[in-house]
C-alpha cells in the first residue's frame, strides 16, 4: 500500500485569490478579524485514490503520530503501509519513527522544498480554492468540516485528476502502473 501524506493549515482569515468584481471597482471579501486555525492531515492511496482527512489544531509530533495511528486504524487488513512524505521535523522525529515502526509504516522522502511533487499538496490547493478563497467561514469548525466534506466527497476519479495523478507528466504514473497492474 503506498500512500502520500501531507498536511494544511486552514485559518478562518480566508486566503485571498482574483476574484471578479464590477469595472473600476475592488471586490470585497468582508472577514471578522478572528483568524483561528485547524491543519488537515490527509492521505491518498496512489493506486485507488481513496484518502483520509484528520482535523487537529496542531501540526507538530502527537498530531502526526495521531495521524499514523488513524492509517493504521483505516488500513487494519494492510501488510505494510508506504508513506510518500516531506522530511518535516514531525515525520523525521526519534518518538514518530518508533511508532511508524512498530504501526509497520515506511517512509519514502520526498526531495526538499518539491512540494510540486505531492500529489495531496495538489489536493490542498486545489481545496483552498473551491472551498476558502475569497469568503470567511461562520467558524474555523465549520471551514474544517466543508474542508473534509469536500475531499472525502470525490470520487477517486476526482480525488486522482485534481491530485494530478491521471496527468501523463504524473511522476510517478508508471511506477504506480507497473506496480498494481496484473502480469
Amino acid at each position: 500500500m503506498l500512500l502520500c501524506i501531507d498536511w494544511t493549515l486552514l485559518r478562518l482569515f480566508p486566503p485571498l485569490r482574483a476574484a471578479w468584481a464590477l469595472k473600476g471597482r475592488q471586490a470585497t471579501v468582508p472577514i471578522t478579524g478572528a483568524n483561528a486555525k485547524r491543519v488537515l492531515f490527509g492521505s491518498i492511496n496512489l493506486h485507488t485514490g481513496h484518502r483520509v482527512v484528520l482535523v487537529r489544531r496542531h501540526a507538530g509530533q502527537l498530531d502526526v503520530q495521531a495521524f499514523l495511528v488513524e492509517l493504521r486504524r483505516r488500513y487494519r487488513c494492510a501488510g505494510c503501509i508506504w508513506l510518500l512524505a516531506d522530511r518535516a521535523g514531525s515525520h523525521t522525529a526519534h518518538a514518530t519513527q518508533a511508532l511508524a515502526k512498530q504501526l509497520n509504516i515506511r517512509w519514502l522522502w520526498l526531495p526538499k522544498q518539491a512540494s510540486e511533487l505531492s500529489p495531496m499538496d495538489q489536493l490542498w490547493r486545489e481545496l483552498k480554492r473551491l472551498v476558502a478563497a475569497n469568503r470567511q467561514a461562520e467558524s474555523i469548525d465549520a471551514l474544517a468540516a466543508a474542508a473534509v466534506h469536500w475531499v472525502q466527497s470525490l470520487t477517486a476519479g476526482q480525488a486522482r485528476r485534481k491530485a494530478g495523478m491521471r496527468s501523463r507528466h504524473f511522476w510517478l504514473r508508471r511506477v504506480v502502473h507497473d506496480f498494481w497492474s496484473p502480469t
